[in-house]
């Protein structure tokens, strides 16, 4: 059995889960709603406040649907009653973000200003900067897969570099530093 697929998804207060005839589940919560698709060989059963997830047999391909169909229904259910957030930081000199409605204004040190239009499901706010500090941009949503894909995509206009750092990372990211160019000893 799989370890992540036999644990029960609790429901909070506030929020409605429902399966459809061809094994679409929709959960409805106080920020939004959300609907995935679930493969036809996984049974999603609603008892109460508890959904549970199942499989037919133990083929290789149905242990692996388990737990994923099953983290993916949690993962519904905190973003309609929670939500997600992403915080982003701007390391670097003359890097700036400002957020304008749905557009993202950013200065990453390219020639150009980049502007880059968000889906309505996401709200972006951006935090005062403090004299020496990076510019960090809080990213929210209650949809987890389309939170992480923004904030990949925002992340890949400049990576970070591995000698000075700078690009877009995320908050509390550890990055792998190498040493630099060192003078030969003669």
């Amino acid at each position: 059995m799989s370890r992540i697929g036999k644990l029960p998804v609790n429901l909070p207060a506030g929020v409605t889960l429902s399966v459809g005839s061809d094994n679409v589940v929709k959960v409805k919560g106080p920020l939004g709603e959300l609907s995935q698709k679930v493969d036809a060989d996984i049974k999603v059963t609603v008892e109460g406040n508890v959904v549970h997830v199942s499989r037919p047999t133990d083929q290789p391909r149905h242990r692996s649907m388990h737990g994923l169909y099953r983290s993916l229904i949690q993962n519904m259910v905190t973003g309609v009653h929670t939500g997600y957030t992403i915080r982003q930081e701007f390391v670097g000199v003359g890097y700036r973000v400002e957020a304008k409605e749905q557009i993202l204004e950013m200065s990453l040190g390219y020639s150009h200003d980049i502007h880059v239009m968000l889906p309505k499901e996401i709200k972006a706010t951006t935090e005062a900067v403090k004299k020496g500090q990076a510019p960090i941009l809080s990213l929210f949503s209650h949809d987890k897969q389309l939170l992480g894909m923004v904030a990949a995509k925002l992340r890949s206009l400049r990576k970070p570099e591995p000698y000075k750092g700078k690009g877009i990372k995320f908050v509390g990211e550890q990055l792998r530093r190498k040493a630099g160019k060192s003078a030969s000893a003669k």
